[in-house]
């Protein structure tokens, strides 16, 4: 059996696959096959003898890991492989610590998982408390410090004392870090960076829970390394112990995320970290031509900080690339979705062949409104996504209030939702009861006697009925096999689902946010039943449904559809993905590279971006600038990027497009500045 599936390998490929025992690093450049050289390496393995429930895969998204889950079942029997746990780091110490979490602090097993707006809720609950207003301590400000502390595995009292001694302008936040950390505990809620710091606390804390995690997983293998933070490698060091059965796949040169905590030094030092380390080298390209390959060879080669690879295809050379530059950002758009409309007409191309990649967000709006005009509509990756919207967040977070009762930040967001006879006065007097005795929970105190007896009669009722009703769907939610009909029922008997005609005054928008709330039951149910075939028929929880909804990454939240239409998207959303045609757009210094990128250290991380945006292309690829861009109420002149003149001059095509070669009046720059005030005077309507 393994013989058919090794065929498919390349020799180092192969050879990756085949070793088994201690540290392994493959060096996976872009595009070089990692996915299937992870599944052959999995099943070889099985194949061997070893015990498919002794392999540990992590990754870094859902979507990643379902799909080795599915490569691997038509490798092997699905029973074995389905014994192999593949997830990400968060679901893996999910696991954990829906086990073990009590030696951690004073949490339960039922705990939620906060998103960015509970986090954020409870650090203004924090700050408010200590005496900060919004504007000594704005939210998103302590809520990067915070992250990044715990990237550091720095807990409150690290950051206490490195305020005292090394940055007392910090003093204030590492005061509401301790604060935050505190009402997470109180309400039996954990945030995302939590899930890694307390596993962690566990594996150091509990010799005997790590020995028998050690034991249980005595193959670990880890996808995107590259992409790890400082918690994540202090996990897979203490997992793989003295035996260092360690199999790590990434490439530095794709290493974009050192602002939300990646390390790329986690790979550039593997080998000296794991002695005796094996290493690999992929470096045969199965997306892109060999022009777009020697592009991204050039870029990347002005990187010190990294393992020398040289990419290469069977594809042959392609198209030229195109550096294109435009009199300014407008005729910039204009030029982009011209091209494509052109291509498209002449049946070279559809849509969804093209992709318009930029550094920074704020560049999209021209595109846009060029496409608006066009009458066509983009993909816009990282738009709204339809499980961020109002009306899902609220139905799930009724959900979730089921599973733990003391999370006060879903209970206070859904308590109004609809509006249910409670008033603000009853509502206040909840919170300054749960002030003085935080133990309790909001459901606690309605169910006190003491309290109702201060209610008049509307408001008792109601908060009798609410209580009631939770109780019921408690048991209710324990013992159905319909998760998505019991969902509904509940959300229906608590009048939430016919009262978003209450919130919504426009019918056709309370009906349009209903079907909305239908969706996600659908989605509910969607999941009950992939969780039965993943787990040999068992019927899943509704806290396995919480838990899975929680831990979505950005990749599970993009709505899936078969339109054609071309994608926008910023590079960094487009990592793991591929297009026919790319155009990077913005090439102009203190763009990309990023005008924060002023030490040599950012600089090549804003390469390494550079090079995973050429890396997305696989036929044809076009580098756009503008000579002028309006930008604070003014046109200022743009220097092209400096990136761009390490693109091989024998590869690629300058020019500046007939069309555009004339001068632009001041009449038509002040028209296309007016043009985009109206469009984002459209958007605000």
């Amino acid at each position: 059996m393994s013989g058919t599936y090794l065929d498919r390998l390349n020799p180092q490929q192969r050879e990756a696959a085949t070793h088994t025992e201690g540290p392994l690093l493959v060096l996976a450049g872009a595009g070089t096959g990692k996915t299937s050289v992870i599944t052959a390496r999995i099943a070889f393995m099985i194949d061997c003898g070893i015990p498919a429930d002794s392999i540990l895969g992590v990754t870094f998204t859902n979507k990643a890991a379902k799909e080795m889950k599915e490569r691997l079942q038509r490798l092997i029997d699905p029973v074995q492989a389905r014994k192999v746990t593949l997830g990400t780091f968060h679901s893996f110490c999910g696991r954990i610590l829906r086990k073990h979490i009590s030696l951690a602090g004073n949490y339960n097993s039922s705990f939620t998982i906060a998103d960015e707006s509970d986090q954020k809720s409870i650090i203004r609950q924090a700050a408010a408390e200590l005496g900060y207003s919004k504007d000594e301590l704005p939210t998103d400000v302590a809520a990067s410090f915070i992250s990044n502390w715990k990237n550091k595995l720095w807990w409150p009292a690290d950051a206490k004392e490195d305020a005292m001694l090394n940055h007392p302008g910090n003093e204030n936040i590492a005061h509401v870090y301790e604060r935050y950390q505190q009402l997470l505990e109180l309400q039996n809620v954990i945030d995302f960076d939590d899930m890694l710091m307390l596993t962690l606390r566990i594996f150091e804390n509990s010799p005997e829970t790590l020995k028998k995690c050690q034991e249980t997983y005595r193959y670990l293998l880890v996808d995107e390394y590259q992409d790890t933070n400082t918690a994540q490698f202090r996990i897979v060091q203490l997992l793989a112990g003295d035996r260092m059965n360690l199999c790590v796949v990434g490439d530095d040169d794709q290493s974009i995320y050192a602002w939300r905590g990646a390390d790329i030094s986690n790979i550039l030092d593997f080998p000296k970290i794991f002695p005796g380390t094996k290493e690999i080298k992929l470096e045969q390209n199965y997306r892109s031509t060999n022009r777009i390959l020697d592009a991204a060879n050039a870029v990347i080669g002005g990187n010190s900080s990294r393992y020398n690879k040289n990419l290469w295809s069977a594809k042959g050379m392609g198209e030229i690339l195109r550096i294109v530059k435009t009199p300014t950002g407008e005729e910039e758009a204009r030029f982009v979705v011209k091209t494509i409309q052109n291509l498209v007409a002449r049946g070279e191309r559809a849509y969804s062949d093209f992709a318009i990649l930029y550094r920074s967000n704020h560049l999209s709006r021209l595109f846009e409104q060029e496409f608006r005009r066009a009458r066509i509509r983009p993909k816009i990756v990282g738009g709204q996504e339809f499980f961020q919207r109002k009306e899902v967040k609220d139905a799930a977070t009724y959900l979730k209030l089921i599973i733990n009762e003391r999370d006060e930040q879903g209970f206070l967001r859904i308590i109004g939702t609809p509006p249910r006879g409670i008033g603000d006065k009853a509502i206040l007097r909840m919170r300054e009861i749960k002030a003085a005795a935080p133990e309790l929970s909001f459901f606690d105190i309605m169910k006190s006697q003491d309290f109702l007896s201060t209610l008049t009669a509307k408001p008792k009722a109601a908060m009798q009925e609410f209580v009631e009703l939770f109780e019921k769907y408690r048991k209710e939610f324990t013992e159905t096999e319909f998760l998505a009909e019991t969902a509904r029922n509940f959300l229906v008997e608590i009048g939430y689902l016919n009262g978003l005609q209450r919130i919504y005054k426009d019918l056709d928008e309370a009906n349009y946010r209903q079907e909305n709330v239908y969706e996600f039951l659908s989605y509910l149910g969607s999941f009950a039943h992939q969780f039965q075939q993943e787990n040999e028929g068992k019927l899943p929880t509704l806290q396995d449904f919480v838990e899975t909804y929680s831990l979505m990454d950005d990749n599970d939240r993009t709505e899936e559809d078969n339109e054609d239409a071309p994608v926008m998207s910023t590079v960094h959303a487009s990592k793991g993905l591929e297009y026919p045609v790319v155009f990077i757009v913005g090439m102009e210094n203190k763009v990309f590279p990023h005008e924060r990128a002023l030490n040599e250290n950012g600089l090549e991380e804003e390469r390494r971006l550079f090079y995973v945006a050429i890396t997305r292309a696989r036929e044809e690829l076009y580098m756009t600038y503008a000579g002028e861009r309006f930008r604070f109420k003014e046109f200022i002149r743009c220097v092209p990027s400096p990136f761009l003149r390490e693109v091989p001059e024998d590869i690629c095509e300058r020019n500046v497009p007939d069309d555009l070669k004339k001068e632009v009046t001041e009449d038509e720059k002040m028209k296309a500045y007016e043009d985009i005030l109206r469009m984002l005077d459209e958007d605000d309507d």
